[in-house]
């Protein structure tokens, strides 16, 4: 009797975790009760880690601060954010000049990518791109590691874009795209001084394969939709932050090209004897805010606007 006590025991299944719950044991979490520096909280939370390895898990980008990789020891924390620190230790190491992984879980990785690099092969183009990089990183884990994509961003356009780790993630981000990202917006330098503070465009885009067309009424393409805050004015351009509605190829170059305002260093939507002084386009993924597709936490990322942008604005 107790022998088949003891194998039913041993046969009973344990609850198996969700996604959401294996998602979440990849993280220690913190909750900050009162105003302190980053580095303080750690010690406090970490007694008997010495400040040389509280040091060492800021710089190797394990420690987040309401879900943002944080590096700067004196952040000011406020009471109510949330402090987890990865269990992973930043075993992997990742160093490419055109790509930096700004956070990464089991199913997806977000990134910076800067300008120049296509984000997907295509059928014209085998190069490397942020794609195979992303793949021939995870892969390090195992050769059945992969990542999926789920948008793009153009070759010139730098900034903040997500991949999925298996496809039943990509297939959630992309089938609820609408609904998952609630904040995706992007920073540009255009010619010329914008006639309103804010505005949106509409229009109607075609994809020609060479460029994209854009109608003001519906001709059959797609509609598009940017809305745009100028939020500064100096020197023959303006410094723009735009806000997506819908995600077409090129849509915010073509749209500034339908306002008459081109964006710096546009070859193929600006006019052919426009000076480029910072030598790439002047267009920045700056923001990039959504629901996580497993544990339905809110995510937010931002970076700052380029260095090279800023240079346009000041005084002569």
């Amino acid at each position: 009797m107790k022998n088949k006590f003891s194998k039913e025991k041993r046969n009973e299944k344990r609850p198996r975790r969700t996604p959401a719950e294996k998602a979440r044991a990849q993280y220690t979490n913190y909750a900050v009760k009162e105003p302190m520096e980053l580095m303080e909280f750690l010690a406090a939370k970490m007694p008997d880690a010495s400040r040389t390895k509280l040091k060492s898990l800021l710089s190797k980008r394990v420690v987040f601060v309401d879900n943002v990789i944080t590096t700067q020891f004196n952040f000011p924390l406020e009471a109510g954010m949330k402090v987890k620190i990865s269990k992973q230790k930043g075993k992997k190491e990742f160093n490419n000049r055109l790509l930096k992984i700004v956070y990464e879980d089991a199913y997806i990785i977000v990134v910076e990518k800067m300008q120049g690099l296509l984000s997907v092969n295509t059928e014209r183009q085998k190069e490397r791109t942020a794609y195979t990089i992303l793949n021939e990183y995870v892969q390090r884990s195992g050769r059945q590691f992969r990542v999926f994509i789920v948008h793009r961003l153009d070759r010139d356009t730098s900034g903040l874009m997500m991949f999925a780790k298996d496809e039943k993630t990509q297939r959630t981000l992309r089938d609820n795209w609408h609904e998952i990202v609630t904040d995706r917006r992007y920073v540009a330098v255009v010619e010329g001084s914008m006639e309103k503070d804010y505005d949106t465009v509409v229009s109607w885009l075609t994809d020609k394969t060479l460029y994209v067309s854009s109608s003001e009424y519906d001709d059959g393409g797609s509609k598009s939709i940017t809305h745009y805050k100028t939020i500064k004015r100096a020197n023959g351009y303006s410094l723009l932050e735009l806000d997506l509605e819908t995600g077409r190829k090129n849509q915010i170059r073509v749209h500034m090209q339908d306002l008459g305002h081109p964006i710096i260093g546009d070859g193929r939507y600006g006019r052919e004897d426009s000076p480029n002084p910072i030598g790439r386009l002047a267009l920045h993924a700056f923001k990039l805010c959504f629901y996580h597709p497993v544990t339905g936490d809110l995510m937010e990322f931002e970076t700052p606007y380029p260095a090279e942008f800023k240079k346009l604005f000041l005084k002569k």
